[in-house]
């Protein structure tokens, strides 16, 4: 697409109301200062200058719908810890609906913590991140109410999006009930998944990157003739009526059921700082544009585009329709142009 009609498609998006089931994430970033080795063990002392949060995973896919503009509707579970509350009002600061946020007495709330640190002669660099994941499954009752949960949050969006990290929220009952009352309401749902993709068979639009088609498929994706059997390969084992694959500096790759193919090349690839939660402003931006009306080509264009501004940020990141729009502006027509 041309650059004036790119900012035609921004205009576009609307503000539809767009469920997100999945992994709520909490990011936490502490950044300090070394000085000196610990007597007590070979590893450095780090001084702790700066502590902040961030939603991550199926949150932070939350948040980049809330500065895009839609209506954000959060389906999850956080545990009985500190984090929990300390997520869902991150959450509720971007104007999210928390209502289908559910408190787990068994799982912690998934935690990822990056301690990043510099000395005098050097520059701010990550040391070490420490997880805290759920150990056991969500307890039968919070299955339970998480299905009823998703009944009423599906009959109320316009789209559904499942953003599986793997951390015992989208497990099988879970996704039969997705698919049965998107089925039964008519709601488009696409999926962003670490997992099996043919557990989502049905589903409107896979978002794989290259190492999760990859490890679906169990065969390496090196060329472009390799990448068109994936994509065909895909559509045919999840039953899907699309499939997007991004393969990072690499650009995107669109395969539809009606067998139309569509390629956009990266944008941005020399400033580069972190590409974390990148593919949820991806699915985040196609789940915009579709509920808003845009056709899979112009939405995976939108997606190329946000994706190329949070990835110059450190940490999981947002953009807006105005930062979109005046990024578009700053770039050469001829980088936009997309290839069959």
């Amino acid at each position: 697409m041309k650059i004036p009609e790119l900012l035609k498609a921004i205009d576009g998006l609307r503000s539809p109301r767009v469920a997100v089931v999945g992994d709520l994430i909490l990011d936490e970033y502490i950044e300090g200062e070394v000085r000196r080795i610990s007597r007590e063990a070979p590893v450095p002392i780090v001084e702790q200058k700066a502590r902040s949060f961030k939603p991550g995973g199926a949150a932070n896919t939350l948040a980049n719908l809330a500065t895009l503009g839609a209506k954000a509707l959060a389906v999850g579970v956080v545990g009985q810890d500190h984090s929990g509350p300390q997520l869902v009002n991150l959450l509720a600061h971007l104007g999210i609906d928390t209502e289908g946020v559910l408190v787990d007495p068994i799982v912690p709330t998934t935690t990822k913590t990056r301690i990043s640190a510099h000395s005098r002669q050097s520059v701010t660099q990550q040391v070490l991140r420490l997880d805290q994941l759920p150990q056991a499954p969500l307890a039968p009752s919070t299955l339970e109410a998480l299905s009823q949960t998703l009944e009423k949050v599906v009959s109320e969006a316009d789209l559904v999006v499942i953003s599986d990290y793997g951390n015992g929220v989208v497990v099988p009952q879970i996704i039969e009930q997705v698919r049965h009352f998107c089925q039964q309401y008519a709601k488009p749902w696409v999926v962003d998944s670490q997992e099996d993709l043919r557990l989502f068979r049905g589903a409107a639009l896979l978002t794989p990157n290259k190492p999760e088609a990859e490890n679906n498929l169990g065969a390496l994706i090196q060329t472009p003739s390799e990448l068109l059997t994936a994509g065909q390969t895909l559509l045919e084992m999840t039953g899907a009526e699309a499939v997007l694959i991004t393969c990072g500096d690499e650009g995107m790759s669109l395969f539809e059921r009606t067998g139309t193919i569509s390629h956009v090349p990266a944008l941005n690839k020399t400033e580069v700082f972190d590409v974390t939660g990148a593919g949820d402003t991806v699915v985040a931006t196609l789940a915009t544009a579709m509920a808003s009306g845009s056709p899979l080509p112009e939405a995976m264009q939108l997606a190329n585009l946000a994706a190329s501004i949070v990835i110059r940020r450190l940490g999981s990141s947002t953009t807006t329709p105005a930062e979109m729009r005046e990024t578009l502006l700053q770039f050469n027509p001829k980088e936009m142009a997309p290839h069959d």
